[in-house]
């Protein structure tokens, strides 16, 4: 796997899938949460998000998939982990009705996952790139408590792909299933980001209703958090951690999720 740059509060080991090998990110104990890191990759703050997991007592698996692990995220460096991930097989970024090849290595990781912490489960968290990696990932039944944080694809070039939920048919039939037994999902977007259209969130709650919980946080002009129009990453780059405000009640809501899933 050749020098993997290290993040503090992790080791860092290799799995294989399929004959696909990639490193993963591991630290703490008790029950798993793979964490899926946003573009353009495990920056600084996924990794903090990722240790405020473990704080909470869970295990945190953080598999890198694009980027360099611990680099600060620059307007240059997403741009071409952007574009990285346009072209990629394992992302199919323009694909309604279909999930990236990648989730079936991460499906993998989550039993894996699994197979080595115990407990009733996993959690996943997918944010912008990845986030409705963790809807395909429900179809897997080891996992237990799903996030989908901004989840940007398909990217919404057209009316239909605004509103579509990058998941096969099947992996849907799985998912209301799922969620009519019980376990359902936590969704999160900022209401001005174009990345992540109120049409897909109106189709997660057609398609699941109250199987699925939204948070949709104020970012329109003179919102009185004084959010940025263009504020897009809910738990990492533009969460305030401040009591009271609605990104640390958004990521409150997150670790309260993983608890009474895998841990109550």
């Amino acid at each position: 796997m050749g020098k993997t740059p290290q993040v503090v509060g992790f080791t860092v080991e290799s799995f294989t899938h399929d004959g696909v090998t990639r490193p993963v990110y591991w630290g703490g104990t008790g029950p798993a949460v793979v964490v899926i890191h946003e573009i353009p990759g495990i920056t600084p703050e996924v990794a903090e998000f990722g240790r405020r997991v473990i704080a909470e007592g869970f295990t945190v698996a953080m598999p890198s998939l694009l980027g360099t692990p611990n680099k600060p995220m620059t307007a240059l460096y997403t741009a071409r982990q952007m574009v990285m991930s346009c072209v990629r097989r394992e992302f199919a970024v323009l694909a309604s009705r279909r999930s990236s090849p990648v989730t079936e290595h991460l499906r993998a990781l989550c039993r894996d996952a699994h197979a080595r912490c115990g407990g009733p489960g996993v959690g996943v968290i997918g944010m912008c790139l990845t986030g409705n990696f963790a809807l395909s990932l429900m179809a897997d039944p080891v996992v237990m408590a799903p996030v989908l944080s901004q989840p940007s694809l398909p990217l919404g070039l057209t009316k239909k792909k605004r509103a579509a939920l990058h998941i096969t048919d099947a992996e849907l039939e799985v998912v209301k299933r799922r969620v009519s037994e019980g376990c359902t999902l936590l969704a999160m977007r900022f209401t001005h980001d174009r990345l992540v259209p109120p049409e897909r969130f109106e189709t997660l709650r057609r398609e699941l209703g109250d199987g699925v919980e939204t948070i949709e946080i104020d970012s329109g002009p003179g919102n009185p958090w004084g959010l940025r129009r263009l504020a897009h990453s809910v738990v990492t780059n533009d969460l305030v951690d401040e009591a009271g405000h609605p990104t640390r009640e958004a990521l409150d809501r997150v670790l309260a999720l993983f608890r009474e899933r895998l841990l109550d």
